[in-house]
């Protein structure tokens, strides 16, 4: 078992860049981890505060594997709600000039321009000229040995196309192919550099920094609403609700939520993963009996239909259900009624019976061959995104979960709306791959080695 560090790390969103991350560091051993980072291309910019800014705008990727490796070295690691987002939002560079290459292959180019351009940044590639009108430069690597580079391509398409044994043959071979544009030295930064040295400035965290531009919430379908704070949820359901009573478990990990009768449980799972299932709520007939029904929600679970659910709890009805009762057709009626009402298509899949909203983001499906088995999780499946295989949030539920609370989700899922924060950045993304350069042949010098 790795030993427990005394450091904690808190990840979260830059304050003024739209991709860039930050991380604060506490505890009497900070230091182990600010090395660590450090080492892993984060740079220091207040004291506790280190700033991973780059060029491809995969900052939440590499923060995602910097948490994984400090959590394995026995660092504690805490990630916002919002730069979970981020993490576990799929992207890419729309008209990438190279369209053969995967996902990951895409973020393996974007790493090799990243080291490119902290080597010329950091002063250990010496840019001797460019082009002044493409985007070609010539440069060596001052390390003992280091070869002569061609370069081609900029921010996170800049890659070394061509090396060279000496800085002479380097020269002679780019000025003979860019002799009438060549320029000394290197060229000016891109507007993508500067905002990523920008964002790894030093500043004051003391100070308050000024907030980012923020467009206003939108209205959206009640399934694609922001998450929200669900500790807040839960912390003013119980401050609302004294027949409930709150346990903590002896790592502060877990918090219970316990009716007064005892025969209904909530348990909410605290720093879980977007799609990780953070809320679990099961009955039970008597305090001692196995359970009659549990409902399960991840993380990522819209503030609303949480509150929606709770709501339905807390009215104390509809606990009870009948066990060894077959669920048919009118349990299954009364629950998506407010669905078929609301026009959501009913259709017949290999697993089961499944309601889709009128634009394709949420559905509501029933699994009549694993109804039979009243402790399947997944009889009752509730979840919203565009890919049903890795949905954005999801809801289980075992098939005696009583009709009424499935029908109060189905009416929320149906005809409530909630708000979303739109996210900045996507515009700059598409901006900078729709300027990307093709890139050119160059008739003197060697290949570099390429591991594709």
């Amino acid at each position: 078992m790795t030993p427990a560090i005394d450091a904690h790390v808190r990840l979260d969103t830059h304050p003024t860049h739209p991709s860039a991350v930050q991380a604060h560091l506490t505890g009497t051993q900070a230091r182990v981890a600010s090395m660590a980072l450090e080492a892993a291309g984060w740079i220091a910019a207040a004291t506790g505060v280190l700033v991973l800014a780059r060029i491809d705008h995969e900052e939440p990727y590499w923060a995602a594997d910097a948490a994984q490796h400090l959590t394995a070295a026995g660092i504690t690691v805490g990630i916002t709600p919002r730069l979970q987002e981020a993490i576990d939002e799929d992207w890419t560079w729309p008209n990438y000039p190279m369209p053969w290459c995967t996902r990951s292959e895409i973020r393996e180019v974007s790493n090799q321009a990243q080291k490119i351009h902290d080597d010329i940044h950091n002063g250990h590639l010496l840019i001797h000229a460019h082009d002044g009108h493409t985007t070609v430069a010539v440069g060596t690597y001052l390390h003992p040995g280091g070869k002569s580079a061609y370069l081609h391509g900029e921010d996170h398409l800049r890659q070394v196309a061509y090396t060279f044994d000496s800085p002479a043959e380097a020269l002679v071979a780019f000025e003979k192919a860019h002799a009438a544009e060549m320029r000394p030295g290197p060229a000016p930064l891109t507007d993508t550099e500067r905002a990523a040295i920008a964002a790894r400035s030093v500043f004051d965290a003391t100070t308050a920094m000024p907030e980012p531009p923020r467009r206003e919430p939108e209205a959206v379908p009640v399934y694609l609403a922001d998450a929200g704070d669900h500790d807040a949820l839960l912390d003013s359901f119980l401050d609302t609700h004294g027949e409930f009573e709150k346990w903590r478990t002896w790592s502060d990990e877990t918090t219970h939520a316990i009716h007064e009768s005892q025969t209904l449980r909530i348990e909410r799972v605290h720093e879980t993963q977007a799609r990780e299932t953070a809320w679990t709520v099961a009955a039970y007939e008597t305090p001692v009996s196995d359970r009659m029904w549990h409902l399960t929600a991840t993380d990522a679970t819209p503030a609303p239909v949480l509150q929606n659910l709770l709501n339905h709890l807390a009215d104390g009805d509809g606990w009870d259900t009948v066990i060894g009762v077959p669920v048919g057709e009118k349990t299954v009626t009364t629950a998506t009624q407010p669905l078929t009402e609301a026009g959501w298509k009913h259709t017949l899949t290999g697993h089961g019976i499944r309601w889709t909203s009128p634009d394709w983001q949420a559905s509501v499906r029933f699994d009549p061959l694993t109804a039979q088995a009243p402790q399947n999780p997944a009889t009752w499946t509730i979840w919203a995104g565009p890919d049903p295989d890795r949905p954005t949030w999801a809801i289980t539920a075992s098939p005696h979960t009583p009709s009424s609370l499935l029908a109060d989700l189905s009416e929320s899922l149906a005809h409530e709306t909630g708000t979303r924060q739109p996210r900045p950045g996507h515009e700059h993304r598409t901006r900078l791959a729709a300027s990307a350069p093709a890139i050119p042949a160059v008739t003197s010098g060697r290949p570099a080695s390429r591991s594709r």
